[in-house]
C-alpha cells in the first residue's frame, strides 16, 4: 500500500488518539489477528460473536503498529511499545472511512460492478481484457462487502491503473456506502433479478439500490448496463454517459452470430462497418452478455479491439463457478458458490449444450427470497424439465417446489441432506452422464462435488 501517515490517519477516521508511539509505519490493513503480519494496521471490527477490541494484546504482540478501537478492552502495559492506539465512534464506519481517504490518494481508474447475478464473472472477464494494456486489480473471492471492499482497496498502489471491484448488496444504503468509499470512475450493472427481495420485498426496489453505485458520478462517469434485463432497459441517461449492450435492438454494444459451445461462446459485433469476432472460454449465453459488459469497458479506456481479444484469452475465472469439470468418466458442473434464479437458469442452459448421457442436476435452497421462495423453486423445476434435465436431486428447504415443477416424480428423487443425496448419486451416475451441482453458498454442496471427484 502507499504511505499512509499517522497524522492523515486521525483525521481520515475522526479519531481521538490513545496512545502515541512514534512509530508509523504501514504496509497492511488487517481486521482479523490471525493474518497479522508486521507494521500492520489492525482495525477491531465487532460482529455478532465477536469482538475485537478484545484482541488488542494479541494484535500488538504480532507486529501491529496501529490499532483502532471503538472500545477500551485492553491495558496499556499489555501493549508493544511500537503500538499506537486510536478511538473511534464506529470502527465499520472508520474501516470505511480510512480506504475512502485512501482511494483518494491513488492515481487509478476504478471499475466497480453490481448486479443480481454475474458480478464475478463480469468481473473476471473485465480484468482479463483490460489486462492486455493495463496493470490490474480485481477483487479476490467475495471480498465484495462493505468489510471485504475496503480491505480490498487497502492492497492497491499506483503501480496499478485499474482496479475492478466487486459491489454485493442485500439492503439499501449499502451500495451507496461502497460507492462512497470507492468511488467508480465506471459502472457497470449486469442484471437485476430477485436475488435479496427478502429485504427489498420488489425488484423495482432492487433496482433503485443497484443504482447507488452511481451516487458519487461525475459529468465523467461513465455507467455501463446489461440492456437485456428488462428493469435496466428502462434507465435514462441523466448527467454521466450511459452505454447500453445486448443482443436485441440499437444498442451502442451489440452481439451478433452467437454460437454457444460446450466449453466457449462465440460472437461478433460491428465496428466502424468491420465485424469483430470473439472466442471466450467460458460457457454459455449469460457470458456473451457478461463479455460485452467487459468490452464495453475496454472501449472506454481506449483499448484496441485486437488487444480486448488477447487479454481475454487470459480469462482466469473464480473457482466454483460453472466449473466443468471431467472426474473419473463423467462430467460435473461445479456451480456451488451462490444460487438466484437467474443463475439458475444459465447453469442449466449450459448443461442443455453439454453432450454425454444422462443429464443429472443436484439443486439446493435459493436463499432471500422471501414470499417469492415457492414460486421462483417451481419454476426452476419447470425450466429443468424444459432443458432436458433426465433427473432432477432436490436437496434443502423448497424440495416439494422443485417437485411440482419439474412434474415427473419418477425422476425426481428430494433428500435432506448432503450425505443422503451424496450416497444415492454414487449409486446412480453411469459413465458419461453429466451432473450439475448447484445451490446457495450456505448448502455446502461443495461437499458433493469433492465426494464425486474423489468416487471410482
Amino acid at each position: 500500500m502507499e504511505k499512509l501517515t499517522f497524522e492523515e490517519i486521525v483525521k481520515a477516521v475522526d479519531g481521538k488518539i490513545i496512545i502515541n508511539n512514534n512509530f508509523h509505519k504501514y504496509n497492511y490493513v488487517s481486521t482479523d489477528t490471525r493474518k497479522i503480519c508486521e507494521n500492520s494496521i489492525f482495525i477491531a471490527l465487532k460482529g455478532e460473536n465477536f469482538n475485537g477490541n478484545n484482541y488488542i494484546a494479541d494484535a500488538s504482540k504480532k507486529g501491529s503498529n496501529l490499532c483502532i478501537v471503538d472500545e477500551i478492552n485492553f491495558k496499556n502495559e499489555e501493549l508493544q511499545d511500537y503500538t499506537s492506539v486510536i478511538l473511534v465512534e464506529n470502527t465499520r464506519k472508520a474501516l470505511l472511512d480510512l480506504a475512502e481517504y485512501y482511494r483518494n490518494k491513488l492515481n487509478l481508474k476504478v471499475i466497480g460492478i453490481t448486479g443480481s447475478t454475474g458480478k464475478t464473472s463480469t468481473k473476471d472477464l473485465t480484468a482479463a481484457a483490460l489486462g492486455s494494456k493495463f496493470k490490474v486489480f480485481k477483487t479476490k473471492g467475495n471480498f465484495n462487502n462493505e468489510i471485504g471492499l475496503p480491505l480490498m482497496i487497502f492492497e492497491l498502489d499506483n503501480s496499478y491503473d485499474v482496479a475492478v471491484l466487486e459491489m454485493g448488496m442485500s439492503d439499501f444504503g449499502e451500495i451507496h456506502r461502497l460507492a462512497k468509499t470507492a468511488r467508480p470512475d465506471i459502472a457497470i450493472i449486469t442484471n437485476v433479478g430477485i436475488s435479496h427481495i427478502e429485504n427489498l420485498k420488489t425488484r423495482e426496489n432492487i433496482l433503485k439500490a443497484k443504482m447507488e453505485i452511481t451516487d458519487f458520478f461525475t459529468e465523467e462517469s461513465i455507467l455501463i448496463i446489461n440492456n437485456e434485463n428488462d428493469l435496466l432497459a428502462t434507465i435514462e441517461e441523466k448527467d454521466y454517459k450511459l452505454i447500453k449492450t445486448g443482443v436485441e435492438n440499437q444498442l451502442d454494444y451489440k452481439a451478433e452470430n452467437i454460437e454457444l459451445g460446450e466449453s466457449y461462446v462465440k460472437f461478433s459485433l460491428e465496428n466502424d462497418n468491420k465485424e469483430e469476432k470473439f472466442k471466450i472460454d467460458v460457457p454459455g449465453k449469460h457470458n456473451v452478455l457478461n463479455a460485452l459488459l467487459a468490452i464495453a469497458a475496454g472501449r472506454v479506456l481506449d483499448i484496441e479491439y485486437d488487444e480486448l481479444k488477447e487479454g481475454i484469452k487470459n480469462l482466469n475465472v473464480t473457482s466454483m463457478r460453472l466449473d466443468i469439470v471431467r472426474a473419473n468418466n463423467y462430467t460435473i458442473i461445479d456451480d456451488c458458490y451462490n444460487a438466484s434464479p437467474d443463475s439458475m437458469k444459465a447453469a442449466l442452459e449450459v448443461m442443455n449444450t453439454l453432450k454425454g448421457n444422462r443429464k443429472i442436476a443436484v439443486l439446493g435452497t435459493m436463499r432471500e427470497l422471501g414470499d417469492e421462495s415457492h414460486k421462483a423453486h417451481k419454476e426452476i423445476g419447470e425450466y429443468a424439465a424444459k432443458m432436458g434435465v433426465d433427473k432432477l436431486i432436490a436437496v434443502g428447504d423448497y424440495n416439494s417446489s422443485y417437485k411440482e415443477g419439474f412434474n415427473n416424480d419418477e425422476n425426481f428423487k428430494m433428500f435432506s441432506s448432503n450425505t443422503e443425496a451424496i450416497k444415492y448419486l454414487e449409486e446412480l451416475i453411469k459413465d458419461e452422464d453429466i451432473i450439475l451441482i448447484k445451490a446457495s453458498r450456505s448448502m455446502k454442496f461443495e461437499e458433493i462435488v469433492k465426494k464425486l471427484k474423489l468416487s471410482n
